[in-house]
């Protein structure tokens, strides 16, 4: 008798790691953020990671960068600010492992469109790492903590945009 074929797909999210307080518009990542960036990398190495998405910035890249030199996995950029079309392609798959390494502003969109219940993620966090299992019927999270939890304290620009809502984050 024929089983029927259950296929899923793991999403693994994680904001980028800290990131320099300046130039403002891109900036790349702290000393701190490439150990957390290193220590994401040897977490999620042997986890079966076969697509990485990242955004058009550079912190995004950076975090992700030792997590595909480790598996050979050439990350696929996609605009922050487009959401719908992330979506869309961890949806187009069937199965496997992707790793979105997006912004604290963001990621809560792309957990709630895929199915996931409503989180947050503090300007300050850098540490939080969603498992998302996307099924057919229903979205399982498994909300992980990564690191060092002690919060980056906000500068006065950042402080202005997590209040208004602004730049990706």
């Amino acid at each position: 008798m024929p089983l029927p074929v259950f296929s899923q797909v793991t999403v693994i999210l994680s904001r980028h790691a800290e990131k320099a307080a300046a130039p403002a518009k891109d900036p790349p990542l702290t000393p701190a953020g490439k150990q957390r960036a290193q220590l994401l990398a040897s977490m999620l190495a042997d986890s079966g990671v076969d697509q990485i998405f990242v955004t058009e910035l550079q912190r995004t890249q950076q975090t992700a960068a030792p997590l595909a030199a480790r598996t050979h996995v050439k990350p696929t950029v996609i605009p922050a600010d487009d959401t719908d079309q992330l979506v869309r392609a961890i949806r187009d798959r069937k199965s496997g492992v992707v790793v979105v390494i997006g912004h604290s502003n963001k990621l809560p969109q792309i957990v709630a469109a895929l199915g996931g219940p409503a989180v947050k993620i503090p300007e300050t966090e850098y540490d939080n790492l969603f498992v998302l299992t996307v099924g057919t019927t229903q979205s399982l999270l498994l909300w992980l903590h990564y690191g060092s939890s002690a919060p980056v304290p906000l500068t006065g620009r950042d402080m202005e945009h997590s209040m208004t809502g602004g730049p990706v984050k």
